[in-house]
């Protein structure tokens, strides 16, 4: 099985994190200063450079101003669709 970053999954969970923040109205640059982080950090993160584990994740979604379980679900409803 290869890495989870080269497969077609992580792709559709970046897309849906980048929605979430452009649906947030806040730039990479005001989400990595609200996290406390440089603006380098969405920019990696988006990119795929940067992998986040479950608590970043749920920092990221308190910032996004959505429930963890909300995202996990989209996730899960986007894989679905395509057929994985």
């Amino acid at each position: 099985m290869p890495k989870a970053i080269y497969r077609p999954e992580y792709d559709i969970f970046l897309a849906i994190l980048k929605a979430r923040r452009i649906d947030s109205g806040m730039t990479q640059a005001d989400c990595s200063h609200a996290l406390g982080r440089p603006q380098s950090f969405m920019s990696d993160v988006e990119r795929g450079v940067r992998r986040l584990d479950i608590i970043q994740i749920r920092d990221l979604c308190e910032v996004l101003g959505c429930a963890l379980i909300d995202l996990i679900q989209e996730f899960e409803s986007s894989l679905n669709k395509a057929g994985y």
